[in-house]
């Protein structure tokens, strides 16, 4: 990655200028320019805004190249500027980067209380998205994402996917197979999901807040006011920034933020919930500090069909069945009571492909798998979960309209203030 980035004429006026002939093509195949010629849109380029471990971690991307890279914390941006090497553009504002002509992808690793401001601006710009999850903070967040990606005609990725690669935590098996029994209807009609430890997943409690935190000095190397951003203003913790900032309701929700969607979104997935959400949420946790997230013992959300998604976090029931219905049973690792099911499921037909290539996505214009609309569905569902668990009340939700009913307190955590001078 130590090319010189040429920023004389971005890759869009060559293209336009050089290949007039072929301007119905947003992307130019490389069969039509001849063979070995590697066309300037077969490697996309990409700038990342967050350089902490996910950041950094997300570096090597087949078929792209980092051109550019912001932190607030300049010895984030310094250790990601050594793994790329020379030739990236580095910012501490990513208004900046987002600006860059030859930018195609903007890679949002930032804490979730940035994450809808900077890929909604990204969109704006003309960027494609890759979003860390979860999605937005907030459920208005996430409202006005989607609708900038949308206007925008921007290729929006959220980073979790287990909806469509990957062993799912406890079941031993990709999501695929789960999907395919649920379509087939051999478990019945209503379902109840239930997500434990048991059933192979963990809620990460250690991503609780402290409550008596004394004023520090703010390092030299942060722009602390740069990282809260939107965020109220609270005096510097080194607890409340980077590895830690998990645990505080300004920045994120603790181990529900942090693995929320990694869990639900496949269980939205496969129950078929893409296009709605729940229309209640029941609570049962201790009673929550205003700053800093605690844990919670059940989370019970409801569908209108009456499908249940049950968030278990005392994990009582060593016998737990993941997926229970009136037919049968599924357990982990993909053991059910149902005799001779994958005899049984041969019969039905598999789930719809997906497009799960971000890059070929990019490329064609094609919805990824995991896009701003299903995304914000099942970033929804957390954040449903973390305004009951915030005020400590059980709600009800209407899924078109995506507002708490008869809640005023609750639908004051959809659109919460921003610190001046941000907004999205």
């Amino acid at each position: 990655m130590t090319e010189k980035i040429d920023t004389s004429a971005s890759r869009r006026k060559f293209i336009k200028g050089s290949l007039a002939t072929l301007a119905t093509f947003s992307i130019v195949p490389r069969h039509v320019l001849g063979k070995g010629f590697l066309a300037p849109s077969d490697t996309l380029t990409k700038g990342i805004v967050g350089l902490g471990s996910m950041g950094r971690g997300h570096i090597p991307l087949a078929g792209t190249k980092v051109v550019a890279l912001c932190d607030v914390d300049r010895s984030h941006l310094k250790r990601a500027a050594d793994m790329v090497g020379t030739g990236a553009k580095t910012f501490g504002d990513y208004r900046e980067l987002i600006q860059l002509p030859e930018v195609d992808i903007v890679h949002v690793a930032t804490p979730p209380h940035w994450h809808g401001i900077i890929a909604a601006d990204a969109a704006r710009a003309g960027k494609d998205v890759w979003c860390e999850k979860p999605m937005t903070r907030t459920i208005g967040e996430g409202k006005r994402l989607l609708e900038a990606v949308q206007q925008h005609g921007r290729i929006f990725r959220l980073n979790t996917w287990f909806r469509f690669q990957d062993n799912f935590y406890g079941m031993k098996t990709t999501v695929k197979p789960i999907k395919k029994l649920v379509q087939s209807g051999l478990l019945g009609w209503p379902l109840k999901v239930t997500v434990s430890r048991h059933t192979g997943f963990d809620w990460k409690f250690y991503w609780v807040g402290k409550t008596n935190n004394a004023p520090e000095t703010v390092p030299p190397e942060l722009d602390y006011d740069m990282w809260l951003g939107p965020a109220p203003y609270k005096p510097y913790s080194a607890h409340r920034v980077h590895e830690t900032f998990r645990g505080y309701w300004d920045y994120d929700g603790g181990g529900l933020g942090d693995m929320g969607q990694h869990y639900i979104d496949p269980i939205q997935y496969f129950l078929g919930k893409d296009d709605t959400s729940p229309v209640s949420v029941e609570i049962d946790a201790p009673q929550q500090h205003t700053e800093a997230v605690g844990t919670w013992r059940r989370i019970t959300y409801t569908y209108a069909d009456g499908c249940q998604i049950v968030l278990d976090g005392e994990a009582k029931d060593e016998n737990v069945a993941y997926i229970e219905g009136p037919k049968g049973k599924l357990y982990p690792g993909f053991r059910s009571d149902i005799p001779n099911l994958e005899k049984k499921l041969a019969a039905f037909p598999d789930p719809e492909p997906q497009v799960t290539d971000f890059v070929d996505a990019v490329k064609n214009r094609k919805k990824f798998a995991l896009n701003e609309e299903n995304g914000h569905r099942s970033c929804t569902i957390v954040n449903m979960g973390l305004a009951a668990l915030r005020l400590g009340r059980s709600l009800k939700f209407d899924p078109e309209k995506q507002e708490f009913i008869d809640d005023e307190g609750a639908n004051r955590l959809i659109n919460q203030p921003m610190r001046g001078p941000w907004t999205i």
